[in-house]
């Protein structure tokens, strides 16, 4: 769903086109970065923009409530929207489970676009690679079930948030490398210098083979308002070049 982060982070705050887009081709996306990085407000953009393209709904998955939602992030707040985004909150990994196996039995249009956030604390109750590998596998097997319901060419994108740690857990960095066997294309938040009164990340899309890598700078204000703008790119800059499971790199 590299195509559909793209979208969101080039509108930089423009509302959605409306257009149908599918997303039947489009791998996998895992969005990276460690906590407090704006990976829930960027799915929830997400979700606003999916909801915008006239075609099913999106499901949300996550652990608790939102406390409120993001401003400014993309497609408007508009009623309709915000309609078709159905929030589920699985409090443990034994409830997604059961929620993602009983996929095949719910009613009503499938979704065009399945989010989960908040990947690692369904991970912690169960850290061994074969846990975090399954619970990948059944991610991916219920877009694909949803994508065959919603027909040819209309496939169902899957993105899914994962909180990065710190460097030195050798079981972390283990974790990640499988996740990303599974998840081809990549979203990595890493902290940029902030302004007053601004918090800042460099944003870098690697779409895993289909279109071109890209970078951002996204800037949320105090009030929850947020601004993209293209990264300067400057020769030689390879920052985010370097392999690191802590700061946002891929």
């Amino acid at each position: 769903m590299a195509e559909t982060l793209r979208r969101v982070l080039n509108s930089g705050g423009a509302a959605g086109s409306g257009e149908e887009n599918t997303a039947e081709a489009e791998p996998p996306l895992l969005l990276l970065g460690g906590h407090g990085s704006g990976k829930t407000a960027l799915l929830f953009a997400a979700a606003l923009e999916a909801a915008g393209e006239g075609r099913g709904p999106v499901l949300f998955l996550t652990r608790r409530p939102l406390q409120s939602l993001p401003r400014r992030i993309g497609a408007p707040l508009e009623p309709l929207r915000l309609q078709k985004i159905r929030f589920q909150y699985p409090p443990s990994t034994r409830e997604l489970l059961r929620l993602l196996c009983s996929a095949h039995e719910t009613r009503g249009p499938a979704p065009s676009l399945l989010l989960l956030d908040g990947l690692e604390e369904y991970l912690t109750e169960d850290p061994g690679s074969q846990e975090a590998a399954y619970l990948a596998a059944l991610l991916l097997d219920t877009a694909a079930h949803f994508s065959h319901r919603v027909g040819s060419g209309r496939g169902c994108g899957l993105i899914v948030a994962l909180q990065t740690q710190e460097e030195g857990d050798s079981a972390t960095a283990l974790q990640l490398a499988l996740l990303q066997r599974y998840f081809p294309a990549q979203c990595w938040l890493q902290p940029d210098a902030p302004g007053p009164g601004q918090h800042c990340l460099r944003a870098c899309l690697e779409p895993g083979g289909l279109g071109a890598r890209a970078e951002w700078r996204v800037t949320f204000r105090q009030d929850g308002e947020m601004t993209v703008t293209p990264w300067p790119t400057q020769a030689g800059d390879t920052s985010l070049h370097k392999g690191s499971s802590s700061g946002g790199q891929p």
